[in-house]
Formats: C-alpha cells, sequence, structure tokens
C-alpha cells in the first residue's frame, strides 16, 4: 500500500509538471525580460511552504548573477516592505492568490512602483489582477492523501523558478567562472578559481639545491623542508631536474656511496613542471597523468618558483 502510494504521488507530481511546461508561453517570456531590466533586486515573497520555495528560488537567482533576496508575507506588511525600492522587481508565490497578507501587501508594493510577478494557481484572484505578470502554477491534483497539504504545487513552483533562473543564465551569458565566484568555498568554486601559486610550496618549504650538491645534503634539506623532494636548478634557477624518495630508494639499491654522489647523477632529469598560473585542477590531472606525487612549479621563465605535491591538492579540498 505504501509503495502504491508512494508511486501515484510521484506520477502526479511529474504529471504536474508536464502541464506546466505547456504553460510556458509569452508571459514567462515578458516576466525574464523584465527580470533582466530589473536595475534593483529580485524580491520573493510568500509565506508557509511556499515561503520556504521562495527562498529556494532566491538563492538560485542570487548564486547565478541575479541578486535577490526572500521576504515573508507576514513580515512584509509589519514592516519589511521597508526595504523594496521602486526599481525592484517583485515576484509573489501564492497558490490561491487570495491569503489575507497577499490582498493586502500586493495594492502596497504597486503603490511603491514595483514591477510585480505573480506565481499563482488562480489566474483570477486579486494578486493576478494587481500583477504586471501572473504565471500560472496551477495543478489539477495536490496528491496529499488528506487533500490538505500542498505537493504538487509546491514542485510546480520551485520547477518554475528553476526555469526562470536557467534562462537567466543563458540570457547574461552567466559562465560557470561566475558561478565559482559568487561560491568559493565550495568544491567547484575551489576548481575553477584556485592556482597552483595559492597552494603550492614555497620558500623554507621548498627545498633547492644545485646539480653538483652531494646526495647526503640534498637529503639534509628535505628532511629540514618536511618535504618528499627537492629541486635540483642551474645557477639561473632554471629547473634541471627533481630528486624525489622514489630516486633515492631506486639508486641505494644499487649504489652503496649514493650519499657521496652529486645529485645530478641520480636526479630524475626534465621532469613534468607547472606554472605557477596554472589551476589547481590542471595540476590533478597532470600528476594522475604522469603519475608522480610531486610537480616542480616553474614561473614563464623556467625558473623554480614552488613545489606542488598531491597532498596539497587534499589538504586545500580540491578532491
Amino acid at each position: 500500500m505504501s509503495l502504491q502510494k508512494a508511486k501515484e504521488l510521484i506520477q502526479i507530481e511529474a504529471q504536474a509538471i508536464r502541464d506546466l511546461s505547456r504553460k510556458i508561453d509569452h508571459k514567462f517570456l515578458k516576466a525574464v525580460e523584465m527580470i533582466l531590466k530589473c536595475t534593483g533586486r529580485v524580491v520573493i515573497i510568500g509565506m508557509g511552504k511556499t515561503g520556504i520555495i521562495g527562498r529556494k528560488i532566491a538563492a538560485t537567482l542570487s548564486s547565478t548573477g541575479t541578486p535577490s533576496l526572500f521576504m515573508h508575507s507576514a513580515e512584509a506588511v509589519h514592516g519589511d516592505l521597508g526595504q523594496l525600492r521602486r526599481d525592484d522587481v517583485v515576484i509573489v508565490i501564492s497558490n490561491s492568490g487570495e491569503t489575507e497578507e497577499t490582498t493586502r501587501l500586493v495594492p502596497l508594493v504597486k503603490k511603491m512602483g514595483c514591477k510585480t510577478i505573480a506565481l499563482t494557481g488562480n489566474a483570477r484572484s486579486s494578486l493576478a489582477r494587481y500583477s504586471d505578470v501572473v504565471l500560472d502554477i496551477g495543478v489539477k491534483k495536490e496528491g496529499c492523501p488528506l487533500g490538505l497539504a500542498p505537493m504538487a504545487s509546491t514542485t510546480v513552483t520551485l520547477v518554475m523558478g528553476d526555469a526562470l533562473a536557467a534562462c537567466l543564465i543563458v540570457r547574461r551569458n552567466f559562465k560557470k567562472e561566475d558561478f565559482a565566484f559568487y561560491h568559493p568555498a565550495g568544491t567547484l568554486g575551489r576548481r575553477l578559481l584556485l592556482r597552483v601559486e595559492d597552494i603550492m610550496r614555497q620558500k623554507s618549504h621548498f627545498p633547492i639545491v644545485k646539480e653538483k650538491t652531494l646526495v647526503k645534503d640534498v637529503l639534509l634539506a628535505i628532511t629540514k623542508a618536511r618535504c618528499g623532494s627537492a629541486c635540483v636548478v642551474d645557477q639561473g634557477g632554471r629547473i634541471l631536474g627533481i630528486f624525489t624518495d622514489g630516486d633515492l630508494r631506486r639508486h641505494l639499491e644499487i649504489d652503496p656511496d649514493l650519499l657521496k654522489r652529486q645529485v645530478k647523477a641520480v636526479m630524475t632529469k626534465s621532469p613534468t613542471t607547472i606554472l605557477s598560473e596554472k589551476l589547481a585542477v590542471e595540476a590533478f590531472a597532470l600528476l594522475k597523468d604522469k603519475k608522480v606525487d610531486e610537480l616542480p612549479v616553474v614561473d614563464k621563465a623556467g625558473k623554480a618558483v614552488g613545489l606542488l605535491d598531491i597532498q596539497d591538492l587534499l589538504k586545500a579540498g580540491l578532491f
């Protein structure tokens, strides 16, 4: 019985979304244009469960290039209307369009000079009559076994909000880099914004040695820097090679005098390097492709400026 009811509810909501797609017309396009021309903010107003959906719509718009905020209907008529400016676009969500807060609110919003978009299931409601654009979110059936809780209607409202956001993303030519700018703390933001120079090891944590340095001294430099390798450079600071733990183990097995050798004889020559200005995600791809754990970091002149270890990428929360 429970499984049957669950599947029935999902079918009801799926059908409501299909019905919604047939309602997308010139009025929807008008709403998109109205928001695009808005020089203020998009203010989403609602209450109850539709208010929760309104918060999500506001959050989605804000994170995709359309400044937006949510305002509770009851709070709006008790002082929060003071946050509105005449250059704002107000989206009011009310399935019935006739709640007390809504009927008191919308005339005041219009008096302030704000453009108004109604998301309602009642095209003849007071809300619809006062609004510049009416988007139909009406459903044939809610799906609630008691016939009381909004289910299909809140789903449809959410989808309508996402549809507006999707169109605005395209019209604004909003890119991944723009999205990352608004999400700097998220994984996506880090992947699109974090550069090698932001996390590479430098100064005392970056051992650099000359090619004639003895291996024993190279090991001391690595130990002091608490690192897993050392970069070998020429007199101009350009990368010649890298000496890693792997190099140490390979040569130690066959050369008992390894510690007395010059590092140039046992280093990995012409190692894979990466520019400091590259994205950290590019460094990760390079490490994976070359099957190495460290990357010497260089500037455009080929001079060693840092070292990137796979652990640095993990600590940065990139993956």
